[in-house]
């Protein structure tokens, strides 16, 4: 893992040109077409395991892309509810494939060890809506905005020479404030959380773009940060909805283009027409 790569983040408030590790390599394979064989070297999106560790505590595995560990580790603690604001962190130590985390509150009681797959991210089988914030904000933002900055988000490097990374994104009332890129939606939601804690940005006022399924997970995690509204080009599951529509949070998905679908609190979305260009003279 020696080898590095210049992330480029998106417009906003993200770093800019900083050192990461590689977040894929090169390996042999052969690639067939209408029937001929060719070896080459193909472009693989990495994954590795690591262990984080709380005041000393094994807490979970979590299969993860190297980059960007510090936001991870903050957002994944925020929205499990270890702790309540970057702030209670006194440091993150990484080592390897070894993560380890000092808080402010060294005998928090944390849940039982579990490991965090790629594919999936979220661990709870079961969601209590009663147990979990009710979204208040008035923020507001338009269909063409949203439309906007979804395919501005959608538009990675990686994926397209790799196609295997989800992509998710924080975005304001004006801009892109933070992509991040993980094998794992999940990961990649705790990873732009994490961002704004760690920058003091009001995610009340923000919203969430994410390239895969809007599932039950990924509602929760909204709903822990306080963000009203979270939008993909994907599909959504029927259990993130009844969450979202108790709850408080705006779902929108299968956007594409001009359209797209508004499954809980639209009132969110101020709708317009994209005004047409003008005609040549």
């Amino acid at each position: 893992m020696s080898e590095e790569m210049t992330i480029k983040d998106s417009e906003g408030e993200g770093p800019r040109g900083r050192k990461s590790p590689r977040m894929f390599r090169k390996v042999p394979c052969i690639r067939v077409s209408e029937g001929t064989p060719e070896e080459i070297l193909h472009d693989v999106i990495e994954e590795i395991p690591y262990a984080l560790f709380v005041n000393g505590r094994h807490m979970t595995t979590a299969m993860l892309s190297p980059a960007g560990l510090e936001d991870f580790v903050t957002g994944f603690l925020f929205t499990e509810q270890v702790i309540k604001g970057a702030e209670e962190i006194e440091s993150i130590k990484i080592e390897k494939n070894r993560i380890s985390v000092i808080t402010t509150n060294l005998f928090k009681v944390l849940g039982p060890k579990k490991t965090i797959l790629s594919g999936c991210g979220g661990a709870a089988s079961y969601i209590d809506p009663e147990k979990l914030p009710i979204i208040q904000s008035d923020f507001q933002t338009t269909n063409t905005f949203i439309s906007d900055m979804l395919k501005s988000t959608l538009s990675s490097d990686i994926h397209r020479i790799t196609g295997g990374i989800h992509v998710v994104a924080l975005a304001g009332s004006q801009q892109i404030i933070t992509i991040a890129e993980d094998i794992g939606r999940h990961n990649a939601l705790d990873r732009v959380i994490g961002y704004a804690l760690r920058k003091g940005i009001d995610l009340s006022h923000t919203f969430v773009i994410a390239s895969g399924r809007i599932s039950s997970e990924m509602a929760r995690k909204c709903l822990v940060a306080h963000i009203p509204l979270i939008v993909s080009r994907g599909a959504t599951t029927s259990l993130s909805l009844e969450i979202a529509e108790k709850n408080g949070l705006t779902v929108v998905g299968f956007v594409r283009g001009s359209k797209m679908n508004i499954y809980t609190h639209p009132g969110r979305i101020i709708l317009e027409k994209r005004e047409a260009p003008p005609l040549p003279d």
